[in-house]
């Protein structure tokens, strides 16, 4: 579960909609090269918390153009809320040629709504594979944090404190979370007819037989690259190529260690919030877990591997390290506000180190 702060046409030209069937030999065909047909980035389409940082058209076709021509992605993976959002972002994304996976992730609302924007979401995608974009629908992600009513807590944060407080019933939690995955593949399957995934914790225990891929979004941290072959090596079923679809670290020395909980080293009750711990920025960490573990999918031919993810808005970097909250992000770009304590329209960012190494190694791979 990642938070930071708890709070994104030109249709290739010749491209067929993909079903399983091509799915399967488009990976082949990249095996030769780099042993991953997809490799990108996760982008965010909800809005901040200012109107400064908040989803911005323009904002997200300029970031689109740097995935796709800089950091030389072959793949993005939207998500988050508000199906224009959603739709927009997609559509800019197919027309810059990048193949897409859409994911609504609309959370702390009645299941219902949920689902209904599921669906929305799924026309949309489907609209697109109609048109031939290369496009792959997720149905959600981490569900028993972000839906209501699977673990005991009003918000995704009560969540994630209740279940590391030992607060909930695994069998109950289980049977809820089995239910509503099943009520969320078959909306899906119900309005999108291409390949199909759900974005999996990597101890959930999911019904692949839903789905056309399996997807998990992979925080570990092991010294031993052998160990991480190991332990994917779980994820695979036959017949069914496997997705990360998260993968990252924070910006600090000993984030990846800490993997899916890094986010967790802000003191939000301050005045203004601030950084504890006493943590060490480290670019050159995070860029290097990054790369390490793309070689460990490459050496195993997944299927596709998402960074998470490329900015934070509300995450700015400052040169006080109290108050650089960069360090609690995940982003490979760091944000830079126009003032101390709050955004200006013309806020922007930078690459970090992890933007560079990556960009090196997906311009390798595609050669």
């Amino acid at each position: 579960m990642r938070s930071e702060g708890i709070s994104r046409a030109r249709f290739l030209a010749g491209a067929a909609a993909l079903g399983v069937a091509g799915m399967t030999g488009g990976r082949a065909a990249a095996q030769g090269r780099s042993g991953l047909a997809y490799r990108g980035v996760s982008y965010e389409v909800t809005d901040g918390e200012t109107a400064e940082t908040s989803w911005n058209a323009a904002r997200m076709r300029r970031d689109l153009r740097v995935i796709g021509d800089e950091l030389k992605a072959n793949s993005v993976s939207v998500y988050g809320d508000g199906v224009d959002r959603l739709a927009v972002t997609a559509s800019e994304a197919v027309e810059r040629g990048l193949h897409v996976w859409l994911q609504p992730r609309l959370g702390d609302r009645p299941q219902h709504e949920i689902l209904d924007h599921l669906a929305e979401t799924g026309r949309h995608a489907e609209s697109l594979r109609r048109q031939g974009a290369r496009v792959h629908l997720s149905v959600g992600c981490e569900f028993v944090l972000f839906v209501p009513g699977i673990v005991p807590g009003d918000d995704a944060l009560e969540r994630v404190r209740n279940m590391l407080s030992g607060n909930f019933d695994p069998v109950t939690m289980r049977r809820r979370l089995r239910r509503f995955t099943a009520r969320a593949a078959k909306v899906g399957r119900s309005v999108f007819h291409g390949p199909m995934t759900y974005g999996a914790a990597q101890d959930e225990e999911v019904d692949w037989t839903l789905f056309d891929l399996v997807s998990v979004n992979y925080y570990s941290y092991f010294p031993h690259r052998a160990d991480y072959v190991r332990e994917l090596r779980k994820y695979r079923r036959p017949g069914k190529p496997v997705v990360i679809s998260e993968f990252g670290a924070c910006t600090y020395k000993g984030a990846p260690e800490k993997g899916g909980m890094g986010w967790d080293v802000v003191d939000y009750d301050k005045p203004q919030p601030e950084i504890v711990g006493g943590l060490v920025r480290s670019e050159r960490s995070q860029a290097a877990y990054l790369t390490e573990l793309l070689d460990v999918f490459e050496s195993m031919s997944l299927y596709a591997a998402l960074v998470y993810n490329f900015v934070t808005p509300d995450a700015p970097h400052r040169a006080d390290p109290r108050h650089d909250l960069d360090l609690a992000s995940y982003g490979i770009v760091k944000p830079l506000w126009g003032a101390p304590d709050q955004p200006t329209r013309d806020w922007h960012w930078a690459p970090k180190e992890a933007f560079h190494a990556l960009a090196h190694h997906f311009a390798r791979s595609a050669t």
